[in-house]
């Protein structure tokens, strides 16, 4: 399985194409903004998306789910305790900035421990709340993408709507930091890092 880095918007969201190298089918995961940029990555790379897939609801990880999921008729994917979140998404004063669109409503829900299939691949679905309720992490083969929870030296921030500093704790100490540390965090905001560089060093842990 790859995983495809596309930084979009003007809060330079991480978006993801994370795909089955032999199918080339793949999910889309936080695409925030900039549907164009996404839609010619795909095309570059020769994927066949097969679904979206956001983190978290806020409006920087969702503002291109409608454009995407009307080009490719894919389902979009999302933690049920995050669904308010997603409808709300526009109420932000960073919508017209990032030029979000609505986003269309869940097909699925996805709960911890969810299995998700892309191509031949998977993806294990960990419930990371803190940073908003129905935040998730997904983790794949050698790697895991964060949203964000987790960040190379830094961590989600929680005075936003449904934050929790004690849940966001538990979330990566009880969930991510249980990976090998050898696992590379891809986080949804800034550069990779790894599980065990981050437990060593990441200076808001506590």
């Amino acid at each position: 399985m790859k995983v495809e880095t596309l930084i979009v918007g003007h809060l330079e969201t991480n978006c993801y194409l994370v795909y089955d190298e032999n199918n080339r089918r793949a999910a889309v995961v936080d695409p925030g903004a900039e549907p164009g940029k996404i839609i010619s990555a795909i095309e570059k790379l020769d994927l066949k998306p097969e679904m979206i897939i956001n983190t978290h609801g806020h409006v920087d990880h969702v503002g291109a789910n409608k454009p995407i999921k009307e080009k490719y008729s894919i389902p979009l994917l999302i933690h049920s305790d995050d669904q308010p979140l997603l409808r709300d998404a526009l109420q932000s004063g960073f919508s017209l900035m990032l030029g979000a669109k609505k986003s269309p409503q869940p097909d699925r829900f996805l709960r911890d421990r969810d299995v998700v299939e892309v191509g031949d691949s998977r993806l294990k679905v960990l419930h990371t709340p803190g940073h908003s309720p129905g935040g998730i992490a997904l983790v794949g083969e050698g790697f895991i993408l964060s949203g964000d929870t987790l960040f190379n030296q830094g961590v989600g921030r929680t005075d936003l709507p449904g934050g929790n500093w004690g849940q966001l704790m538990a979330s990566i100490k009880n969930k991510i930091f249980t990976l090998n540390e050898d696992i590379v965090v891809f986080p949804g905001h800034g550069p990779s890092t790894t599980v065990g560089d981050e437990k060593t060093n990441n200076p808001f842990i506590q």
